[in-house]
């Protein structure tokens, strides 16, 4: 069933990219999936987003929801009506908001893990760090900054945009399935953040991502980004 169209706005996006082992992120992106390399490096990384007035187009704000939310992303690419795609597959979603975890999968593309959240936001200062019911774990500190980091692999900030920009389809796994979802941002305008802290459970677990296959590159920030999500087709397994 594909959901309408969801209408919104972002308050605060916030993307944290790094590079990785092509080889080690083959073995965790399950077909037909296949890791989108950039000079030589799998990209992978987590959103931090929160979500305001969350509701069909069309219907006023005041009936739409607000959540925090986290996802961990892949770059990837797949071969579809002999042309090569690319977005990112999400092997997870986590959010504040119950609502999610119950439709996610059923009504709303992508099965959702709920997660408390604690955000304390100011003067261009952050500091986000979730726990999911599974006991996932994500925290960050970063600060808004003038410049991009000049040693990430992207070179500049409309580099390290672009490709962020190029990864608004995600495909979620849900049963013998993959669920996809379009974000179509009305405006798309970054700022590049300085990392002090970041942690996650998942790139730190190193049965999945072995010691030194995946390092930190840089982050960037969207506030205040009207927006829409639309449903994809599914991919069956």
């Amino acid at each position: 069933m594909k959901i309408p169209t969801i209408h919104g706005y972002i308050d605060r996006r916030i993307l944290i990219n790094f590079t990785a082992d092509p080889k080690v992120v083959e073995k965790i992106v399950p077909f037909p999936f296949r890791p989108k390399i950039y000079k030589g490096k799998a990209i992978v990384g987590i959103c931090l987003i929160r979500l305001r007035n969350i509701k069909p187009k069309g219907l006023p704000d005041f009936l739409g929801v607000n959540s925090e939310n986290g996802a961990h992303r892949i770059a990837v690419e797949w071969d579809e009506n002999n042309k090569t795609k690319s977005g990112v597959y999400i092997p997870r979603r986590d959010t504040s908001l119950k609502l999610n975890t119950l439709i996610g999968g059923r009504i709303f593309p992508g099965k959702h893990h709920y997660a408390k959240f604690h955000v304390e936001e100011n003067n261009g200062n952050f500091h986000i760090d979730f726990r999911s019911s599974d006991n996932t774990l994500i925290s960050i500190d970063a600060t808004e900054a003038l410049l991009f980091n000049e040693s990430s692999i992207f070179e500049s900030l409309d580099k390290a945009s672009a490709f962020s920009e190029d990864g608004d389809l995600g495909y979620s796994p849900n049963k013998s399935k993959f669920d996809g979802l379009t974000l179509k941002a009305y405006t798309w305008t970054v700022k590049p953040l300085d990392v002090s802290v970041v942690k996650s459970s998942f790139f730190e677990n190193e049965e999945i991502f072995p010691k030194g296959s995946v390092t930190f590159d840089n982050a960037l920030l969207m506030t205040n980004i009207e927006h829409e999500w639309r449903s994809e087709r599914r991919i069956k397994v």
